[in-house]
């Protein structure tokens, strides 16, 4: 989706704030242009200087909507419109977030994240890239509805190689109700893309004074403002007016990211949900509508039926990438455990819930990764 509206620097505040940032190197079959590309990337951003003291950190604000972007439905108690303000709307409604960081917005889109889709994903991490390689950025904040805020985040953190932060951030009420919640979260979200220590961090989701990880972060409440958690990890840091506070040193471990895929839509892959007195059917249908992989959305350690187990391993012989998660929310799925992976021809997804193994399967076929023990240790690094 093309950007539809840049506004210039802003003096006011913002709203709830998502964070996103790169995830780390990759390598495989295809792997050479991935590293090539990722590491042009890094050496570009890193040659840039770090925010310099005595002046205000550069933060570019990217809008895609979402409920901090709402407005109250008249016509309902508790009803909205998602994407319905502006980036400048947003800023507007934070007094005194000029005095963080001097503040470019843009407006990428303005929809639900319900309909957060490729195309936006693309010119995301494309104007993200290019923010940080033309050094006009010393952050990036990334406005964005909280149903699939995870996955954009985990999306950005594997196709954005910088150090520099991005951070993703919502809000669970709109920015028309009594007690809206957004501006609070951007105004800490521009506080953490800020702060020095947020570099070499990755993508990073900022809601409710609480920093989380794009790889272990998960909404778990419909809408609670205390609904993000990070239940393998627990959370990054936190954030209030005064300071940002991390609970540990930045990982020196590289992380694993990606080129940017060169167009919509990304492979075809499946997430197949187990349950009781289940049958192959979904498999099927998956495969009959072209999945080149399928993620199966396992009852306790990545378990399902036996005819599921049947199908899917027939799909893993004929050259479809196969990943065991779990539907249980937090936990690890243990290859060769329950399951023979080995013998199966299936992948573990190891941490990650279904809808993040997805991205990297998708991730990993747009760069030709297939090789089912590269495929493994991707998941395993990251």
């Amino acid at each position: 989706m093309a950007r539809i509206s840049i506004f210039g620097m802003v003096g006011l505040a913002a709203c709830s704030a998502v964070l996103v940032a790169g995830c780390a190197n990759g390598s495989t079959d295809s792997e050479s242009a991935a590293q090539s590309s990722a590491a042009s990337q890094t050496a570009t951003s890193t040659a840039k200087s770090t925010p310099v003291p005595g002046q205000l950190p550069r933060i570019t604000i990217l809008a895609t909507g979402g409920t901090i972007a709402g407005k109250a439905n008249a016509n309902s108690a508790v009803g909205y419109t998602a994407g319905e303000a502006t980036a400048q709307d947003l800023i507007d409604a934070v007094p005194g977030i000029d005095k963080i960081a001097k503040l470019d917005a843009e407006q990428i889109a303005n929809i639900g994240s319900q309909d957060m889709n490729d195309e936006v994903w693309l010119t995301l991490a494309n104007r993200i890239n290019q923010i940080f390689a033309d050094d006009k950025a010393d952050g990036v904040v990334v406005t964005h509805g909280t149903d699939t805020i995870e996955e954009t985040a985990f999306f950005l953190d594997h196709v954005v190689a910088s150090p520099k932060p991005v951070v993703l951030v919502g809000s669970m009420r709109p920015s028309t109700a009594l007690s809206a919640d957004g501006p609070a979260n951007l105004r800490s979200a521009v506080q953490v893309a800020a702060d020095a220590d947020a570099r070499d961090r990755g993508t990073m989701v900022v809601l409710n004074d609480t920093i989380h990880g794009a790889k272990d972060v998960t909404k778990t409440n419909t809408t609670s403002v205390q609904t993000f958690v990070s239940p393998n990890t627990g959370p990054l840091g936190h954030v209030d007016a005064a300071a940002v506070t991390f609970a540990e040193p930045a990982s020196a471990h590289p992380r694993l990211t990606f080129p940017v895929p060169g167009k919509s839509p990304l492979p075809q892959v499946a997430i197949v949900y187990s349950h009781a007195g289940m049958d192959a059917t979904q498999v099927n249908d998956a495969l009959g509508h072209g999945a080149q992989g399928i993620v199966l959305a396992g009852v306790g350690d990545g378990n399902t039926a036996k005819p599921v187990v049947a199908a899917l391993s027939a799909a893993a012989g004929k050259g479809v990438l196969v990943i065991r998660s779990s539907r249980v929310g937090s936990g690890s799925v243990v290859r060769n455990a329950e399951l023979n992976d080995d013998e199966l021809g299936t992948i573990s997804a190891l941490d990650l819930n279904p809808a993040k193994a997805r991205i990297l399967t998708q991730l990993l076929l747009a760069n030709g990764i297939t090789d089912k023990a590269k495929v493994q240790q991707d998941f395993a690094d990251c």
